[in-house]
């Protein structure tokens, strides 16, 4: 379970406070996978933030009663000047699970090579969401924060990853965001749009997919919680 109580982000943009999450009162349901739709610059990157607890909100509080992942392929996640290995370690100790097997685990995941053992500065934006993601999902968590991570890579790298990621939605949510709406389709059974700092809800994922392509076109969003 995850509730927002009074959630709100602003910006200051060119001297005026542009509001990105808009006094959010929601609880999303335990056990289901929820895409994340919105336009671009909407906020979802920053709500994202907000459920891992990487971004404080200007007011109100997320409260769960479940292990949430940092946001898979935000780059602020990792340390830059440790190396691919130092950082799942010291994820392994914050989190409370063997730092062996979880270095393991993502080593042969990530196929990242003799870089896993270089620091991550070097890394391309490809490498860091392969650690990222690999870390994540070496790890058992409630809720993962997902965010177009399984486009990463060639072909196989890509089947492994939506294996992987299956796998653990057998098992736990998600809140995915994608732009991709065949990988929404894919991953998801239900969805939430934000638009205008506000948040719907829709039990099917089809229904979300449509409001957001509404209000993409300007049109108003007639369903939803």
């Amino acid at each position: 379970m995850i509730r927002f109580e009074h959630l709100t982000k602003s910006y200051r943009v060119r001297g005026a406070r542009k509001v990105v999450i808009d006094n959010l009162n929601m609880t999303l349901p335990t056990g289901r996978s929820l895409a994340l739709l919105g336009r671009n610059g909407a906020g979802k990157s920053t709500l994202l933030q907000i459920i891992a607890g990487t971004m404080r909100p200007d007011r109100g509080q997320v409260v769960s009663d479940g292990l949430i992942s940092w946001p898979v392929g935000f780059g602020g996640s990792f340390h830059r000047d440790l190396t691919g290995a130092e950082n799942v370690r010291f994820i392994a100790r914050i989190y409370g699970v063997d730092g062996d097997e979880l270095t393991e685990f993502v080593e042969d995941f990530a196929e990242l090579g003799k870089h896993f053992h270089m620091p991550v500065r070097s890394y391309s934006a490809g490498m860091r969401s392969r650690l990222t993601f690999g870390a994540s999902m070496g790890i058992r968590f409630d809720t993962y924060l997902v965010d177009e991570v399984t486009a990463v890579g060639d072909a196989s790298f890509r089947s492994k990853s939506r294996q992987v990621f299956v796998d653990r939605m057998q098992d736990s949510s998600a809140i995915l965001v994608s732009h991709e709406m065949a990988q929404i389709r894919e991953f998801c059974d239900a969805g939430i749009v934000l638009t205008e700092g506000r948040l719907s809800y829709f039990e099917d994922v089809e229904e979300a997919i449509e409001a957001h392509l509404a209000a993409i076109q300007g049109r108003p969003i007639l369903a939803g919680a």
